[in-house]
């Protein structure tokens, strides 16, 4: 039975700064994403309301940079990292003797609890619940060799997804007919429609109660969403590569990894950006058939349904192209110096990304300054961007004087059973600094 210390939480001088760094960039580009999405209310508009914001041709140019640069490669990056940290945890829990299990299932209870929280009581977008449930199955996969890792990897990303799209998309035909799947579809997009128009009517009320009850609801209708197994799938896909990545120490070892990171960032890059320039024209293409587009009231053509499985792809690759990329700047002393203000960030990434929803909450909501539905893609990114840098501030003050991030010193005083020491102590400091 290994001692307690052998199983407690990384000190500062252990934790991988590189790895830090990649994360606290990560969560800009997740801000960014939630906010344009669904703190501003976009998505929840009507198909012409939405448009009207983007109407003019900067809107344009901001809404086409953030779909080819930003839309889902932040995430995926985030949760490339997650499998990483996984990897480095066990490796680290073996090297003490200890099983990474336990301490690690009650992480994730822990991370579930607070998800959920998050999910009900403050915003309906939670990816911590999430991540939690699909770290589970990650468990399974821990004595795994590397050709089944990445064999599952291949399988989560292209085959499920591309067999569980078609699925969806003629399965109710063939078993009711054409007719009666072409309406039950339109029902249920009516369906969905009424439910967005509630909860945007919530978001925009000036009661906080009112506000957040319908972030609740909204929350629980969409649970049982049909397209939600084929983003466990996707999301346990990337847990696997970082895993795979993180067993390799890829991104700990950047220097002997120098060649294949310089291959995955050229691959990466112009991969991810030939399918993200496939994915606008043919987006563009259905936006602009009468009553096309997420928002629409026409079901999408056949090419849709591989082109979900097809951008994925494409999110996989531009992810790990940027992850490369980031590493391979990391090395060189004045790109550290600039991309290492990132590092708190990401050590305090779990505070900031509630942090983030809060103050979204209070921006946007009716309660608050009522934003919502209002702001078009330049200033909602100008929110994103004043928001994030008084983040960053505040995560290196806050780690100048203590040892972690309050919420993750909460993670992890629940996972260990004890209170973590919190302060800061002059043994602690230097090391930290180093």
């Amino acid at each position: 039975m290994p001692e307690p210390s052998s199983v407690g939480p990384v000190e500062a001088s252990e934790r991988v700064h590189l790895l830090d760094a990649l994360r606290g960039f990560a969560l800009l580009g997740v801000f960014v994403s939630n906010s344009l999405s669904w703190f501003s209310g976009r998505s929840l508009l009507p198909r012409e309301q939405a448009k009207a914001l983007t109407a003019s041709t900067l809107e344009t140019v901001v809404n086409s940079l953030y779909a080819f640069f930003v839309d889902q490669k932040f995430i995926t990056l985030f949760s490339l990292l997650f499998g990483m940290g996984f990897a480095l945890q066990m490796t680290r829990a073996e090297g003490r003797g200890a099983s990474i299990v336990p301490v690690y299932r009650r992480r994730l209870l822990v991370l579930l609890g607070l998800g959920l929280v998050h999910m009900f009581a403050l915003w309906v977008g939670d990816i911590l619940s999430t991540y939690a449930l699909v770290g589970f199955v990650l468990l399974l996969f821990r004595k795994r060799s590397d050709r089944t890792v990445l064999t599952w990897v291949a399988v989560l990303f292209v085959v499920l997804p591309l067999t569980l799209s078609i699925a969806q998309r003629y399965g109710p035909e063939l078993l009711h007919g054409k007719e009666a799947a072409e309406a039950a579809a339109k029902a249920t997009r009516e369906v969905e429609a009424a439910h967005r128009t509630a909860f945007f009517t919530g978001l925009s009320s000036h009661s906080v109660v009112a506000s957040q009850q319908a972030n609740a609801v909204f929350a629980w209708q969409n649970l049982p969403n049909p397209g939600r197994p084929i983003w466990l799938c996707i999301i346990l896909g990337r847990f696997l590569l970082g895993l795979w990545a993180g067993r390799h120490r890829v991104l700990e070892q950047v220097e002997r990894h120098r060649k294949l990171l310089v291959r995955v960032m050229a691959w990466g890059l112009a991969v991810g950006s030939a399918v993200a320039t496939l994915s606008l024209v043919l987006n563009l293409m259905y936006r602009n058939v009468p009553g096309g587009g997420p928002l629409g009231q026409v079901s999408p053509p056949a090419w849709m349904v591989g082109m979900r499985t097809l951008r994925e792809v494409g999110f996989l690759f531009m992810g790990t192209g940027y992850a490369a990329a980031f590493a391979l700047l990391f090395q060189k002393e004045r790109w550290r110096k600039v991309l290492g203000v990132l590092t708190p960030v990401g050590r305090m990434a779990l505070t900031l990304y509630l942090m983030q929803s809060a103050v979204s909450v209070w921006l946007y909501d009716g309660w608050g300054l009522g934003l919502v539905g209002q702001t078009p893609p330049s200033r909602t990114v100008l929110l994103c961007l004043g928001v994030f840098a008084a983040q960053v501030a505040f995560s290196h003050w806050w780690l100048a004087r203590f040892r972690f991030g309050p919420v993750e010193w909460l993670w992890r005083s629940l996972t260990y059973g004890r209170a973590q020491p919190m302060r800061l102590t002059p043994a602690r400091e230097a090391p930290a600094a180093h």
